[in-house]
């Protein structure tokens, strides 16, 4: 992750590495969590799968997916 000295104002303004590359697990767990769309979602996936293809993230995403799914069928 990059040095600087501004941080997102919110979780869209988020980077995928800065997403998935986080420091700790509950970083990464909290920013899968704040993920409000299927188009950063899915970006979040291909990312993953091109590099770490971490299967605990990769199931963390797959879980926020059927939670954004639900959320639309109400």
């Amino acid at each position: 992750m990059s040095d600087t000295s501004e941080h997102p104002r919110n979780s869209s303004d988020l980077s995928l590495a800065q997403r998935l590359e986080a420091p700790n697990t509950r970083l990464i767990d909290a920013s899968i969590a704040t993920i409000n769309d299927m188009k950063t979602l899915r970006a979040c996936i291909a990312y993953e799968n091109q590099h770490q293809q971490r299967v605990p993230n990769l199931r963390q995403l797959e879980k926020r997916a059927s939670e954004l799914r639900s959320q639309d069928d109400d």
